[in-house]
């Protein structure tokens, strides 16, 4: 089964209306040793398929999509300068071959009635690993540009543009939110060379809607998701919207996602949603989003001053983990959440239990040849402030698993294109993978039946399935197959055909 298909409500029981039992009877399909001649042919061609969703999957008998979590490696930055303080944070990372951006919001502490003094700042690193906040000298902080801004205000949307024939000078660009002042209203258009010193171009749309940009280069346009109301509703709930442009000039009317039946409610709202194409699959867009609920807490306000929480900023009144999510480029409208549990947990830390924290950056890293990176914020509010960086195996958010006591997966049918199916995968010392190709009525491929394939066991990012009669599969291109993997105490994260 799918984990995660149906949210259980907090303080709900455990019951099952009519949706419920729509859920149950399709996990039961799922589950079912019912062949796949219903579903529809998914022409993969050469790209790199990960377990996020359903996309690939035509029967599961004893083995489950599985979400995996990751690891933590401590605090990499905190937000300790004077320009800086409690409430800064909100990372964006933009990787620029091989150097590392991170801007995100300077804020310092502040009382009720004041004015907010925030600025855009930004931190570089060479592995995603160390940072350091450069010396930038452009803006006046607290009486001295001897800092690491690069905007006043903050609410900043950058990304390196990787549109064919892009000049120099427009490589990187931004979208950015209007500065608490009264000579700029709605979001302007910015562009830049080195990331230190950009240069505002146009007016890009009004208001102040904000989120992720970037440029696709499968929806040959750039592409913007954003937090939003979800209008149908007649509570407050924050969920996510889209827009496109196919020029960065003129930007479309921003539409509600669609979360099938499994959307945002008033129990769980997404507050923030960092949305970038997945460096080895680009037609595959990750998502990290702050799961915001609201009006629900761990600690008490006695609790929470003993701790040293700033008083302002929500206190402990409400809490929030870390979800991930997944868009197709195929279908870009629609945002599969398809595991409910949390991706990053609060923790043990009582300052985690608090207002506005454990939001997720935007971006993500290749820290090692097998392990992606990302950031979450922890202790806001608290002089702690900080970004935790985690990690996971590549390509190893989800998978196909298999128990000790064994499972299958077979695939939907498939059109592809190369000569080897290579996998991602991990096994158990007792455990192991054998994979054999079928043709679209589910017959085996002679020389590429299950009994042709001896069991494949280890650990490896990229491993070619070979049979007894070698790896070769180039003359079933563009042939109906499926995958038929038969698995022991095994993770299977991602294939791909070469």
């Amino acid at each position: 089964m799918i984990e995660g298909n149906q949210r259980l409500r907090f303080g709900d029981r455990i019951r099952f209306g009519n949706r419920g039992v729509l859920l149950l009877l399709l996990a039961a399909l799922l589950s079912s040793p019912i062949g796949a001649e219903d579903k529809p042919v998914r022409d993969i061609g050469s790209r790199l398929e990960l377990f996020l969703d359903d996309y690939l999957i035509g029967r599961l008998q004893g083995a489950r999509l599985k979400l995996h979590k990751p690891r933590s490696k401590g605090v990499v930055l905190r937000f300790d300068e004077p320009w800086e303080g409690e409430f800064s944070g909100f990372p964006r990372i933009v990787n620029d071959s091989g150097t590392y951006r991170m801007y995100y919001r300077g804020l310092p502490p502040w009382k009720k009635g004041e004015p907010l003094t925030e600025s855009t700042c930004v931190a570089v690193s060479r592995d995603g690993i160390h940072w350091e906040k450069p010396d930038v000298g452009r803006i006046e902080l607290l009486g001295s540009t001897r800092n690491n801004a690069v905007f006043p205000g903050s609410g900043f949307a950058p990304f390196l543009d990787t549109r064919p024939g892009v000049p120099h000078a427009e490589r990187l660009k931004a979208l950015k939110g209007p500065p608490r002042l009264e000579t700029e209203i709605g979001v302007g258009a910015y562009v830049s060379s080195d990331g230190l010193r950009w240069e505002r171009t146009h007016d890009a749309y009004p208001g102040e809607r904000l989120g992720s940009v970037f440029w696709s280069t499968v929806e040959d346009r750039y592409v913007q998701y954003v937090r939003s109301d979800d209008e149908s509703s007649d509570e407050l709930i924050r969920t996510v919207s889209r827009s496109t442009s196919s020029d960065f000039m003129t930007w479309g009317e921003f539409s509600v996602m669609d979360f099938g039946s499994n959307p945002p409610t008033r129990e769980e709202q997404l507050y923030t949603i960092g949305v970038r194409p997945y460096v080895r699959a680009p037609h595959i867009y990750l998502a990290l989003a702050a799961r915001f609920v609201p009006n629900r807490r761990s600690l008490t306000d006695e609790e929470c001053g003993k701790l040293g929480r700033h008083p302002l900023g929500g206190g402990c009144s409400s809490i929030a983990d870390t979800v991930l999510l997944s868009i197709r480029a195929s279908d870009p409208n629609r945002a599969r959440w398809t595991f409910s549990e949390a991706f990053v947990r609060p923790g043990l830390k009582p300052s985690s239990w608090s207002a506005r924290t454990n939001y997720p950056g935007e971006g993500f890293i290749a820290t090692s040849e097998g392990e992606i990176s990302f950031y979450v914020q922890r202790d806001y509010g608290f002089k702690t402030n900080g970004l935790e960086r985690f990690v996971v195996r590549t390509d190893g958010f989800a998978s196909v698993r298999a128990p000790y006591g064994g499972g299958e997966f077979l695939t939907r049918p498939l059109r592809f294109s190369g000569n080897e199916l290579v996998l991602n995968y991990a096994t158990s010392a007792a455990g192991g993978i054998r994979v054999e190709v079928q043709d679209r009525k589910g017959e085996p491929i002679p020389g590429r039946a299950l009994d042709d394939c001896p069991e494949i066991i280890g650990d490896e990012i990229e491993r070619v399935v070979r049979w007894k009669e070698g790896s070769a599969l180039g003359r079933l291109q563009g042939t109906v197959v499926r995958l038929r993997f038969v698995m022991k105490d095994a993770d299977l994260f991602s294939i791909r055909f070469r």
